[in-house]
């Protein structure tokens, strides 16, 4: 196995690794902000590699930074522009209730403690704030192919069904949602708020990273 994260795997695939990933699409992103109560300006990519979900969020005017545990893949957000800070996901370099929303895309499933991790977003984001996951599904076919590949070249996946998903943001303290089903589907929490803001939703405030980001 590749130890913590698969971090080992993706040290070694991150020159080549936007080669063969499609990029994340905005609008899959956008339809999970919208659910925010609150302006979403700023975000953090979690798990977020090269930066494919930090680059979609700046085509929506969200400034992102990564938060990644791979050295090599965070070398290479950088090399595109992208802010990277690395970071363990259950102990995110965050200030509690500050961050406006939180991105996990196709990479929750690699996490050592996916539950630990959103409880840690959950902390971080502000109320109203949203963390917006994109998965696949290991029901699906094509999902239990993608399942049985990543066992076959030593990955420890874990993949979840939407409601097992949303279910887990709800234990976090979130407000759980199936956004868009299918192979490859989006699930929202929302942090609960006594006074959502007026102006409704998606892309503003601020997200506190609190150690310096790599150069």
């Amino acid at each position: 196995m590749f130890g913590h994260g698969d971090v080992g795997f993706f040290d070694r695939i991150a020159p080549v690794y936007d080669l063969f990933m499609p990029p994340v699409r905005p609008r899959d992103l956008r339809a999970g902000l919208a659910f925010a109560h609150r302006p979403v300006e700023r975000a953090v990519d979690l798990g977020g590699g090269t930066g494919r979900a930090a680059r979609a969020l700046r085509e929506l005017s969200v400034e992102a930074t990564v938060l990644d545990y791979s050295p090599g893949m965070l070398r290479r957000a950088r090399e595109a522009g992208v802010p990277a800070v690395r970071a363990d996901a259950v102990r995110l370099p965050l200030c509690d209730g500050r961050v406006d929303a939180a991105v996990v895309a196709d990479a929750l499933h690699h996490f050592p403690d996916a539950e630990g991790a959103l409880r840690a977003v959950a902390r971080a984001l502000a109320p109203g704030g949203v963390v917006v996951v994109r998965e696949f599904d290991p029901e699906t076919r094509r999902g239990r192919a993608l399942a049985r590949l990543e066992s076959l070249v030593g990955m420890d996946s874990r993949f979840r069904t939407p409601a097992d998903l949303a279910a887990l943001l709800e234990e976090a303290g979130l407000r759980g949602r199936v956004v868009d089903p299918g192979f490859g589907y989006t699930v929202v929490g929302v942090k609960p708020t006594t006074s959502p803001d007026p102006r409704g939703s998606a892309p503003g405030s601020s997200t506190a990273v609190e150690e310096e980001r790599g150069r």
